[in-house]
């Protein structure tokens, strides 16, 4: 036979697969946002008219800058009609993150990045938003008031929250993602991007937010969902089939689902009558294992189907030491649990982070997984995993002596007996409570106690701690000499005139992050406290003062030559024309100031 049938049988079978694969994009319906050849209209009928509506409810959320008992700059804003918007600055009836910039990265307490991490995801926030009635998205539109450009990635959910009995099925669905953008303009947008048609209706949206690129918080007002009531019908017209078809950006998408299909990707049955390796297995083993450790999860998948060597090496729990699960959230559930649980018996960081939410995880499958792969856990992220119960944290306590450190940020179903738990684990360097339901009648008693009990203290976040006094702030600063950042931010009850801002600058020469936000009271003689005392400085965050100087910040700065953050928002006494000179002066230094609109 001629060499040439079987090249032409290769692209023959190459085409078809071209073929199937443009058939099933349009079953879909991800044509309709397509920038290729293949053409797609939507067609409705006109009784089917355009439905359009508010949220209705702010279902669930990562974190917001306000207080759970107020409604400034939280979440909750983002329900019902716009309160600003088409206004732009910063106000108060907006929804606003709790970070913004690069500037939690770069503290000393900022958690290493996990491995693994694919490129596509690199979402740090999300609302979820309900709404009163089920449709097929036309349009999501979000209204932004102040420094916009922070939504990456827009998701739609099959699930109704509304439904009474539980869902059949839970599904989400991409209806716009993007890479972080930076936006030059601060001003009020009406940010409309063009959606996927997606073949169920929906009234359960997701904002997936970036905020790494922003000078400031980012302020959400109102999100407007666009739909109908009945399946818009596609247009069966499509053009030829163009090569351009084959992007990579269409497999990048496709990471997200594959976690879903976990269970048939590691299974080895199929491996047992594998192809030759060739010469690969002669490359030493540790050789191979570095190599597939720059896989993502969903490689390691794929890779373990194409023959016994690579199955071996990706099924070796030392490809697992740095496990993040947190960009499968939608679909990693108890089974995905099972099968990477022999693979991971060796784990040390494991981040469930936004994962198991709506019964995707029981406390049955998370108590099994830990309970063979929790002896080695050094770190446990755990942030917004609504799954879990008090069971939960007593299996953590139970099974993970060496754990380190612990996340359970925005973990607000816990009850507030759980906690109690967390004191059997002797090693914690870390804890993140954020969001929790911890209850601490008075703070003084408990800055009293850690300044007794942890001398070795680095970070401490006290934000919105609202009776905590200059008799607290004093015994943990005698007894936490150690502490390189401290988060006093909304705390109202400190006041400068009793010196206690005065002192932590004497006591704590180790500060390299402080934020006093929002206290009116900080003056002058803090300033200068902390250019005399705190010379290792790097980010200070004194918004709201009315009682500092341009003066006693150009000590500071001439100081302390590491600050890189300092935010002087809604200073009275430091005017534009201050900010530039000493922007001038010191231009290593991001110096954020924020006028009243």
């Amino acid at each position: 036979m001629s060499p040439v049938f079987p090249m032409l049988t290769v692209l023959t079978m190459f085409y078809y697969m071209c073929l199937r694969r443009r058939a099933r994009t349009a079953t879909r319906g991800e044509i309709m946002n397509s920038h290729r050849t293949v053409e797609s209209n939507s067609r409705t009928s006109p009784l089917n008219a355009e439905v359009v509506q508010y949220a209705k409810e702010v279902v669930d959320f990562s974190s917001h800058y306000g207080s759970e008992n107020s409604m400034s700059y939280t979440m909750w804003n983002l329900a019902g009609v716009p309160n600003v918007f088409p206004s732009s600055g910063d106000f108060t009836q907006t929804a606003v993150f709790r970070t913004y910039g690069t500037w939690w990265d770069q503290c000393p307490s900022a958690p290493v990045p996990f491995k693994r991490t694919p490129a596509n995801f690199q979402s740090q926030d999300y609302v979820e938003l309900a709404f009163e009635q089920q449709v097929y998205p036309t349009a999501v539109h979000v209204l932004e008031t102040y420094h916009p450009g922070a939504v990456i990635r827009i998701l739609a959910c099959s699930a109704n929250p509304y439904s009474p009995g539980p869902p059949a099925e839970v599904r989400w669905e991409t209806l716009w993602s993007e890479k972080p953008t930076k936006v030059n303009a601060s001003q009020a947008r009406q940010f409309k991007p063009c959606i996927k048609q997606i073949n169920f209706p929906t009234n359960l949206i997701r904002l997936e937010i970036n905020s790494s690129l922003l000078d400031y918080y980012t302020e959400l007002d109102a999100v407007v969902l666009h739909g109908m009531k009945d399946k818009p019908m596609l247009s069966l017209k499509t053009s030829l089939i163009d090569m351009n078809d084959l992007e990579d950006d269409d497999y990048e998408e496709k990471d997200d689902c594959e976690i879903d299909n976990l269970n048939k990707k590691f299974s080895s049955t199929a491996l047992r009558e594998g192809p030759s390796n060739g010469y690969f297995d002669r490359l030493p083993y540790e050789l191979i294992q570095l190599i597939l450790n720059h896989l993502t999860l969903p490689d390691l998948c794929r890779l373990a189907q194409t023959c016994k060597l690579l199955n071996q090496h990706c099924c070796d729990p030392l490809q697992y030491i740095h496990l993040n699960l947190q960009p499968y959230w939608a679909k990693l559930n108890d089974t995905s649990l099972e099968f990477l649980q022999a693979r991971c018996t060796l784990v040390q960081w494991l981040n469930l982070s936004w994962t198991g939410n709506r019964g995707f995880i029981s406390v049955a499958g998370f108590s099994r997984f830990l309970k063979v792969c929790g002896s080695e856990l050094v770190r446990l992220e755990l942030s917004c995993s609504h799954f879990l119960n008090e069971t939960c944290l007593e299996i953590i306590s139970e099974m993970c002596p060496n754990l380190q450190d612990l996340n359970l940020s925005s973990c607000d179903k816990l009850p507030p007996q759980a906690f109690s738990h967390i004191a059997k684990l002797c090693g914690l360097k870390r804890l993140v409570l954020y969001r929790t339901k911890v209850e601490i009648e008075d703070y003084d008693v408990t800055a009293s106690m850690i300044g007794a009990k942890c001398k070795k203290l680095r970070t401490l976040d006290l934000w919105r701690c609202k009776n905590i006094t200059e008799s607290g702030i004093a015994e943990l600063a005698s007894g936490c000499p150690l502490l390189e950042e401290l988060d006093l931010g909304w705390c109202p009850t400190l006041q400068s005139s009793t010196g206690c801002f005065a002192r932590l600058a004497r006591q704590l020469p180790n500060l390299q992050k402080l934020f006093l936000t929002a206290n009116r009271s900080v003056c002058d003689t803090d300033i200068e406290e902390l250019a005399c005392n705190c010379t290792r400085l790097r980010q200070l965050d004194i918004l709201g003062t009315r009682m500092v100087s341009p003066a006693s910040l150009r000590k500071l700065l001439e100081s302390c030559k590491d600050l890189s953050l300092l935010d002087v928002s809604f200073c009275s006494q430091i005017d534009n024309r201050a900010v530039l000179e000493l922007s001038a002066s010191f231009p290593k230094v991001f110096i954020k100031k924020s006028f009243t609109q």
